[in-house]
């Protein structure tokens, strides 16, 4: 996998780099328009994420063909595919249900693919051996859907997609058919597999640990609009959006900065260890946030808010705090810090957060 320079972006923006994806997608249905624009080098894998609605399937059948562009443009390797028929398209599809052809094996399902570009029955099926052993599932060849497990046609469904050898490689949900457990054995098969891949792959997910794990950059899309693109790690810790906030797990705020202090357009002041001039966000994760039942006294977290618990409810081995009032935000504690204090709908609580634990950056 690699980044994406700028001296590629700037070259593939330009028309003149020959190699990966260049699309700006426009896509007109009603009363949703999704206008998104898509580069990658090939070997990059990208994420599109966003809330229901948003417009990410809409653009991954844009890509295949099957939803027609409004506007805009979509070249592949330097050649137009506006106006090519999905079937002609050096693309290769992986559906959320998988979409395997359930009274042919899993050899022939793979084989499917290079047969329907002129392959012979016998060349075709070598090449889905070959990709069905490189899979792990050289002994379920002869196995018909029905009796694979969920990682198993998983695999068959991305062998089937490789094995036309496409350019581009699209990826609706991949794991969200599979259990958790299962999950986790097969997200890490397809990074590895991701990480051969020559080409440009482009995946669709709700989970934020698909997206960080297996794609090299992401793209938040609401709305049908890009609002924020980066590598995981640029994601994770510089939100702009409070959708993008709520996907990382944190606390996110916008203001205007004053040196080492943050204004929040509804009143509220946050001190930060950076200093900045100007429109600014600040954030910080639940985790940071210390709740008293009583206002703390002598305490050295420069920001305190008086506030209300509005939720409580189990975050993996914790609680999460819901609270309203000064400041909204939320809160992660113990369950024992959480009966200490008593905490239940309606209790008022006063909250710190020490400026060492926050990060604010220009918006």
């Amino acid at each position: 996998m690699t980044d994406l320079d700028d001296t590629t972006r700037g070259a593939l923006a330009a028309g003149t780099h020959a190699l990966g994806l260049d699309a700006r997608l426009v896509v007109e249905r009603g009363g949703f328009r999704l206008d998104a624009r898509l580069i990658a080098a090939p070997g990059d894998v990208v994420a599109l994420l966003g809330p229901n609605g948003a417009g990410k399937t809409t653009a991954l059948r844009a890509l295949a063909g099957l939803t027609p562009l409004s506007g805009g443009h979509l070249r592949l390797d330097g050649a137009a595919l506006d106006r090519t028929p999905p079937e002609a398209r050096p693309v290769g599809v992986v559906f959320q249900d998988y979409l395997l052809f359930p009274h042919l094996s899993a050899l022939d399902n793979v084989a499917f693919g290079p047969r329907c570009r002129g392959a012979s029955k016998a060349e075709a099926r070598a090449q889905a051996a070959a990709w069905l052993e490189r899979m792990g599932l050289a002994g379920h060849a002869g196995v018909r859907p029905r009796r694979l497990s969920g990682g198993q046609a998983q695999r068959v469904a991305l062998a089937r997609a490789l094995a036309t050898r496409p350019r581009l490689l699209l990826l609706d949900e991949p794991l969200a058919a599979l259990d958790a457990r299962t999950r986790l054995e097969v997200r890490a098969g397809l990074r590895r597999h991701l990480a051969e891949f020559e080409a440009v792959a482009v995946l669709v997910t709700h989970d934020p640990l698909d997206a960080m794990v297996l794609a090299d950059r992401l793209v938040v899309v609401e709305d049908g609009g890009v609002v924020q693109e980066g590598t995981p790690s640029d994601i994770a810790r510089h939100p702009r959006t409070d959708y993008v906030a709520q996907l990382v797990g944190l606390n996110l705020y916008r203001g205007r900065a004053e040196g080492h202090v943050v204004r929040l357009d509804g009143g509220a002041v946050l001190t930060t260890t950076e200093i900045l001039t100007g429109p600014a966000f600040v954030a910080f994760p639940p985790a940071a946030v210390t709740l008293h039942r009583d206002r703390p006294i002598g305490s050295s977290a420069r920001n305190l808010w008086r506030c209300e618990v509005a939720g409580l409810e189990t975050h993996g081995d914790q609680i999460r705090a819901d609270l309203t009032g000064e400041l909204p935000l939320t809160a992660d504690l113990t369950t024992v810090a959480a009966a200490e204090l008593d905490l239940h709908p309606g209790a008022p609580v006063w909250a710190t957060v020490k400026a060492a634990q926050t990060h604010a950056y220009p918006a």
